[in-house]
């Protein structure tokens, strides 16, 4: 019987622990590849001291593949023990709690005095615990996050650096969402803008439309955009915004799909650039105006050798227009030769140096013709030479004149040096030591010293005592640079005698240069030479007043003979009934006593005597309203303008004879212009300061002129000194009197200004009036009402006559009494003295101011208002000194009227004169 097998237990154990024994020792397998090839730092440290027991590849791979298991981490790492490492570790140790750390920063030394990496890591600080709860290491797993954390780090700053670029860039930048209808956009929104868009827009638009805040902006925006966010083509291009009144440069293009329809715009502000643009073109072509005008051929030419730039004087030079020489190669304008010829003064411009060089260039008729050359070279911005500027003279001319005057001068010098040996003055070479350098030979001759002796001694030695302390302030004059004329010393002479000089002295480059005279014959002379001159000056005014008593016995002869023979006739017709002829012999005995009475005005203008009644006037006005008389009288053949300055000042003058100086001026300008012209009456204020007061010697202040200028037959400066003589004139004999300008130049001058002429032969004449400023504002013109206008005397109205002209106290009488006056008469101022310290009712005193009696009219007056305190009194005169009437300064209530005067020019002043208030 066979028997049954069991198993045996000790077998079956051991099969199992085999089988447990392979099943762990696959797992740690697992475990240990996945821990190698975990990509987490891994490492198992052991104990308080923190000693390395495990690390994984990735750990080693970090530190470099030393060898650490057994090692402390202080060891290891020593760097991270120093950033605080091991106490953090000794930390969970202690506590036994977990610790996480998130981008660690950490300076890894991977060998020992090696380059250290900064590295950013990711940890987990795990406590490993015994059965008992006892913490024996620590289990470490960490990842890095170093190309993380450093993008991280970058985009941060990225996005810094692009915010601070966003809102400090001048660049205005938005993001804009466009609306459509359809395919055209039709509005748009601002999602985002930065300050200088913000600036440049002048609003808010931050989240706003545009309809909102610029609904006039033109429709070139709107499909410029539409179509970048269309299309997604970028668009560039600058425009002027109407709206915003400013030039743009502007760059949109689009940002994420076609379904955003979102642009975004970079704008740059370019109004000034455009500005600048537009003035550089008009500056372009004003150069270009400027360069082609000039008859000096010029150009530019690029270090290529190629022509930049060509003015119109090629046309001249080449028989090329600018336009065909431009873009052109200096080698094929100039051809093999003649670039040749200037190829070294090229290469010198090319390297910067400025090179000036002359050649034969003929004309094109084949006349000879000396070209100056000159290349300028032109430095770019960092100051390489990239070209050089061409300028072509004609010298031609001025070679001929200078050859000329290199001839003249060698003439010249020759010609010197005879004269410095054949002067009769004494001319020498001084140094401001006190020595003679050079004498001519008229020294030795005038005081005995040869030349060599001058020479050798100071000049001081020659001086007189008496005159050496003159003689060196003079030269210490010239050592200051100042030139020394009609200086006098005495000289002594080889014989003891002394000789008078006079010297005019100039310094210049260290040496003294003078001409000297002898004068001793001049000095001895003086005495006899002066009385000579008095003899010559008494002569000069006797024959001056029998020109000026002849050319008045003239003048008047000829209107007395008018006069006289108009009142013979008038007797006779009279006598004879014939009365139809008697109004033309009245008028022309009126006539001839009118121009009487301008010669005699005209003469007390000359002698600055005549009575003078200033008034504050607009010299303006008084021309415009002479305008038409002085066309008329001077003819159609002249063109006469008028030029009134706006704001001028008024002037303190008698209207009358400013009225008479100006037709005066006219007539004189018309006669200049026998075959037509153009008369010119302008108006200025001017300001003369002490040099333009010294220069036309009046005092210096605030003045208004008045100046004629004709383009007639103008004047000799010889001629011009004559013009304002009494009975001076070009006319033919029998044609003018010759006091038109001297009664203007006593007018001027009574007035308190001045007149200048300003003449030049065959380019015509100017004769300004220079007139004190008034302080205040001009009078109305005054307007002289005919006799029969003038108004009744009032009841009882009296005005005392004082005359000693009988025909005076006639005529005033006639028209008082037509007007209704009680008319009183005197001859005389005693007479008249008496009947105003009566108690006879006086309105108005009516005097001339030269009277018989022992006292003149002034006198008298101021000594009836004593008694009479208001009377009113009307001085009639001639002729009269100044001081007579108080220098023009008449006291309220008196007024003066010039003889002869108009009767209804008299009977409106007395009427007037009456009725105004003291």
């Amino acid at each position: 019987m066979q028997a049954s097998h069991r198993s045996d237990p000790t077998t079956l154990t051991r099969d199992k622990l085999e089988a447990e024994v392979r099943q762990l020792r696959a797992q740690s397998a697992s475990l240990a590849q996945m821990f190698e090839q975990a990509p987490s730092f891994i490492a198992l440290l052991t104990g308080p001291e923190h000693r390395f027991a495990l690390t994984n590849a990735a750990y080693q791979q970090a530190i470099d593949h030393r060898d650490v298991v057994g090692s402390t981490v202080a060891e290891v790492l020593p760097d991270a023990a120093a950033q605080g490492y091991v106490d953090l570790l000794d930390q969970v140790f202690r506590s036994g709690k977990a610790h996480r750390a998130t981008a660690a920063r950490f300076d890894v030394q991977a060998v020992p005095g090696g380059p250290v990496n900064e590295r950013y890591l990711d940890f987990v600080y795990q406590p490993i615990t015994d059965a008992h709860g006892t913490v024996s290491g620590i289990f470490v797993e960490g990842h890095d996050v170093t190309e993380r954390t450093l993008a991280e780090v970058a985009l941060r700053e990225n996005e810094a650096r692009y915010r601070t670029l966003f809102e400090s860039i001048e660049v205005g930048f938005c993001i804009v969402e466009m609306r459509f209808e359809g395919e055209r956009a039709v509005d748009y929104r601002i999602v985002e803008a930065n300050p200088a868009f913000v600036r440049q827009t002048g609003a808010d638009v931050a989240g706003r439309w545009v309809s909102e805040f610029a609904p006039n902006l033109e429709r070139h925006w709107f499909d410029t955009y539409g179509h970048v966010a269309l299309t997604g083509e970028p668009a560039h291009f600058e425009h002027y915004a109407e709206v915003f009144g400013r030039w743009f440069d502007v760059r949109a293009l689009r940002t994420g799909d076609a379904s955003a329809r979102r642009v975004a715009i970079f704008f740059s502000d370019i109004t000034e650039r455009r500005t600048v643009e537009k003035r550089a073109e008009a500056g372009e072509r004003e150069l270009r105006l400027i360069t082609d005008a000039l008859p000096v051929l010029i150009s530019f030419i690029g270090d290529d050798h190629v022509y930049r730039f060509a003015n119109r004087a090629y046309d001249d030079w080449f028989s090329i227009p600018a336009e065909a020489v431009v873009g052109r190669d200096v080698r094929d304008l100039l051809g093999p030769e003649a670039y040749a010829a200037r190829r070294p003064y090229i290469d010198r411009a090319l390297a910067g140096k400025t090179v000036t060089f002359e050649l034969d260039w003929p004309r094109r008729d084949g006349e000879p013709r000396i070209a100056e050359i000159r290349y300028l070279p032109r430095r770019a911005t960092d100051r390489t030479v990239d070209g050089f500027h061409v300028f072509v003279h004609d010298i031609t001319a001025r070679k001929r004149t200078e050859v000329d005057l290199s001839r003249q001068v060698a003439a010249r010098t020759a010609e010197r040096d005879q004269v410095w040996k054949a002067s009769s003055d004494l001319l020498c070479v001084a140094n401001l030591d006190g020595y003679f350098v050079s004498l001519n030979p008229a020294w030795p001759r005038t005081l005995g010293w040869t030349e060599e002796e001058m020479k050798a001694r100071p000049f001081l030695d020659f001086v007189h005592p008496d005159d050496i302390e003159a003689t060196l302030a003079a030269a210490a004059g010239l050592s200051r640079g100042e030139a020394q004329f009609t200086f006098e010393n005495r000289y002594r002479h080889k014989d003891g005698s002394h000789v008078w000089l006079s010297w005019n002295a100039v310094p210049s480059d260290g040496l003294i240069y003078a001409t000297v005279r002898d004068v001793t014959r001049v000095k001895h002379q003086a005495e006899a030479l002066a009385k000579t001159e008095e003899a010559l000056r008494q002569s000069q005014k006797m024959e001056a007043v029998g020109q000026l008593t002849g050319g008045l016995a003239h003048d008047f002869n000829n209107l007395l003979a008018g006069i006289s023979g108009s009142l013979e006739l008038m007797q006779t017709r009279m006598a004879q009934g014939r009365l139809t002829d008697i109004d033309r012999y009245m008028t022309v005995a009126q006539g001839a006593a009118k121009r009487a009475a301008a010669l005699t005005h005209r003469l007390l203008a000359f002698s600055r005597r005549q009575t003078l009644d200033p008034k504050p006037t607009n010299v303006n006005r008084l021309v415009t309203d002479m305008e038409e008389l002085i066309r008329r009288t001077v003819g159609p053949a002249i063109h006469l303008e008028v030029v009134g300055l706006a704001g001028i000042w008024p002037a303190l003058i008698d209207p009358g004879q400013l009225e008479n100086a100006l037709l005066n001026l006219c007539i004189n300008a018309r006669d200049a212009m026998p075959d037509g012209g153009r008369i010119t009456i302008e108006t200025a204020n001017r300001w003369m300061d002490d040099a333009g007061a010294t220069q036309h010697d009046m005092p210096p202040g605030q003045y208004l002129s008045l100046c004629v200028t004709d383009t007639g037959v103008g004047m000799s400066a010889d001629l011009m000194t004559k013009v304002f003589e009494p009975f001076f004139t070009t006319k033919p004999l029998g044609e003018g009197t010759g006091l038109g300008l001297s009664m203007v130049y006593g007018f001027a001058r009574q007035s308190g200004g001045q007149v200048r002429i300003y003449s030049e032969v065959g380019e015509g004449t100017t004769v300004c009036l220079y007139l004190p400023r008034h302080y205040g504002a001009a009078d109305e013109d005054d307007v002289t009402r005919r006799l029969a206008e003038v108004g009744r005397a009032g009841q009882g109205e009296t005005v005392l006559i004082v005359d000693d002209e009988p025909s005076v106290r006639m005529l005033v009488t006639e028209v008082l009494e037509d007007l209704g006056y009680t008319a009183i008469e005197a001859a005389d101022s005693v007479s008249g003295l008496k009947v105003l310290q009566s108690d006879v009712r006086i309105d108005l005193l009516v005097t001339d101011v030269g009277l018989p009696g022992g006292m003149n009219g002034r006198q008298m007056a101021d000594a009836a208002r004593e008694r009479r305190p208001d009377l009113k009194v009307l001085f009639i005169t001639g002729y009269a000194e100044n001081a007579v009437l108080g220098n023009g300064h008449l006291r309220p209530g008196m007024q003066v009227l010039t003889k002869p005067f108009v009767l209804e020019a008299l009977a409106t002043r007395i009427k007037d004169l009456i009725a105004a208030p003291i």
